[in-house]
Parts: C-alpha cells; sequence; structure tokens
C-alpha cells in the first residue's frame, strides 16, 4: 500500500512540475535578422550577407530549447567588393560552382538536441543543416539574449557538393586555392507580441 502511495504522489508531483514549464515559439524578425558569411582563400578572403527566408525558436522557461532557419539563397552577395567584381562574385557564388540558386533557393537548419554549455546563455545547439539539397549534422554554440539568439557556424562546404577551388579536390591551384570551410556569424531578432 506505501510503495502505490509513493508511486500517487510522484505522479503528481511530476504533473504539477511540467504544468509550470512553458514553451513559447517566438518568430524571428527576419528583416532585423543578420547573416553574414566569411570565405577564406590563400591570399585573402571575402564578406558578404545572406538574408534569413524564415525562422523560429522556441523557448521553454525562458531558455533557448529548439530553432529553425530558413535562408534565402538568391540573396547571397559579397559585401568587400564593388562595382564589377561584386557583380562577378555574386554571380559565381549564384552559379552551380557554387550554391547553384536556380536549383537550390534555399539552404535550411533545424535542431536536434539544445544543451546548456558553458556560462550563463550560453547553448550547445546540434542540428541538421540543409544546403544543395543535401543534409549533414552540425553543432555550434550560441549565446541568448532578452531579444535574440546568436553565433557562428563553420561549414564544410565540399561536404555539400561544393568542390569548386578546394586542394582537396584539385591539384596546381597555387594561389586560388579557397578553404573548405567557410563561416557565417548569425544573429536572430524575436518577435513579440
Amino acid at each position: 500500500m506505501n510503495i502505490l502511495k509513493g508511486i500517487s504522489l510522484l505522479i503528481v508531483i511530476g504533473f504539477l512540475l511540467s504544468s509550470f514549464v512553458k514553451d513559447y515559439k517566438i518568430p524571428i524578425d527576419i528583416e532585423q535578422s543578420t547573416i553574414t558569411w566569411t570565405g577564406k582563400k590563400v591570399i585573402g578572403k571575402h564578406t558578404g550577407n545572406i538574408k534569413l527566408k524564415s525562422g523560429i525558436v522556441t523557448l521553454t522557461d525562458g531558455k533557448l530549447s529548439a530553432g529553425e532557419f530558413v535562408m534565402d539563397m538568391n540573396t547571397i552577395e559579397t559585401t568587400d567588393l564593388s562595382g564589377e567584381m561584386k557583380s562577378k562574385l555574386d554571380s559565381h557564388l549564384k552559379s552551380a560552382d557554387f550554391f547553384e540558386v536556380d536549383k537550390y533557393p534555399e539552404a535550411s537548419f533545424k535542431s536536434t538536441t539544445i544543451e546548456k554549455s558553458m556560462g550563463l546563455g550560453v547553448f550547445l545547439v546540434k542540428g541538421e543543416l540543409s544546403i544543395k539539397g543535401q543534409t549533414h549534422p552540425i553543432s555550434f554554440t550560441v549565446t541568448q539574449t532578452d531579444s535574440n539568439v546568436s553565433g557562428r557556424i563553420t561549414i564544410d562546404r565540399t561536404l555539400y557538393g561544393i568542390q569548386y577551388g578546394s586542394g582537396s579536390f584539385f591539384e596546381n591551384l597555387g594561389d586560388r586555392a579557397i578553404d573548405n570551410e567557410f563561416v557565417l556569424d548569425f544573429k536572430a531578432m524575436f518577435v513579440f507580441d
């Protein structure tokens, strides 16, 4: 009989505790949010922007517990060049050599797990990143504030079939070789009603 009372008490306590857990789905403000990219090569680097198409995060008791976003790859552009050089690189990034935006207009990320990491408001995010129709696991840290989440994602482009200028696939590139990894720095601003 005491065992039955103990189990009943645990069930009641579990129910009461779960009723205090609040999940809030918060949309991302795509106009105020930013994604900047950096790609390096042997003799320098290029930087630019990509716009978000959509995004949402889930906060459980005020802490990040899930997230997903979609990038509009048609908006990829360089910010360190101007004029004809900018136009050429922007077009090249949209071509089949890189992101092939006519065929793959979106890239997306969806979290699978989010763990408290080091420090207040810092989380380890694990999830699935999809680029050019290929999906691979990826992990990175984010910092959450009252109004946004921000972080840095390092991506190996060759996992997604982007091999142009890679010394891992082509020989004798010399100073024209492009690093396999590129970086996305992002700040996703919350929309509060």
